[in-house]
């Protein structure tokens, strides 16, 4: 409510403000606000140290061996393990119910033991399986080197994507070729030496079987195998089947 005078208000406050004298501080105000700020922080410090120390430890149950429901809580109990044979049968029955694609890749993960007794760890590697059952319709693309004409031949037979020798270096260090896999035979490796540090684990050796005299075996191996690698130091992460 406005007053349309403020003598209205409080009658005689005039007079009480013209004679009381006028003082002035000359001490710096005090800093209630900071102090109190301080203050709050630690009590709030000490009671979350409090809480923390009362707070009771929460105790699951026991895992169950085996679940009475349909319906039931998944970390009461045991995560089930099953044989390939049953997992692979769920997995078509799965996709049955749900209508899915039936050409859908099974994915698996392996978890391998990479410990040593010298070294602490295995350094990653990447290799390729040829596995019995073939699931995919494309092809990886191999290159072959060699310089005899009649090796160069039996290459084309086997569906060697690009067959060649020492002329493809150059092509190869331009990104003018690009496939899959390459695959040498012996006579010719001392001529690709430009090209280790380009390739470097796709560079032709007898470790990797991408090094050797048996051309048809190479080209089946890279043309139709698996590639995988180790991820994490010891989880190799791939397809093996469609469903």
């Amino acid at each position: 409510v406005l007053a349309p005078h403020r003598a209205w208000v409080l009658p005689g406050f005039d007079q009480r403000l013209a004679a009381a004298p006028a003082v002035v501080s000359t001490a710096p105000p005090a800093r209630l606000y900071a102090a109190a700020a301080k203050t709050a922080k630690r009590g709030s410090q000490k009671t979350k140290q409090e809480e923390t120390k009362k707070k009771p430890v929460t105790r699951r149950r026991p895992l169950m061996s085996k679940p009475v429901d349909d319906v039931y809580l998944t970390w009461y109990y045991e995560k089930p393990s099953y044989d390939v044979e049953v997992a692979v049968g769920m997995l078509k029955k799965f996709q049955e119910l749900d209508f899915t694609n039936p050409k859908q890749y099974v994915y698996i993960n392996v978890f391998l033991d990479m410990a040593l007794q010298k070294k602490k760890k295995v350094d990653p590697f990447s290799s390729v399986v040829l596995l019995p059952y073939r699931f995919r319709d494309e092809t990886n693309k191999v290159l072959v080197f060699t310089e005899d004409e009649q090796e160069a031949e039996i290459a084309r037979e086997n569906g060697a994507a690009v067959v060649g020798g020492v002329e493809l270096i150059k092509w190869i260090l331009e990104d003018e070729i690009q496939v899959d896999f390459y695959v040498a035979v012996p006579a010719i490796i001392p001529k690709l030496i430009p090209l280790r540090s380009k390739l470097k684990q796709k560079y032709p050796n007898t470790r990797r079987n991408s090094l050797g005299h048996d051309i048809p075996k190479m080209l089946q191996l890279f043309r139709e195998g698996l590639e995988y690698t180790v991820e994490d130091e010891r989880i190799i992460k791939t397809r093996i089947a469609r469903v």
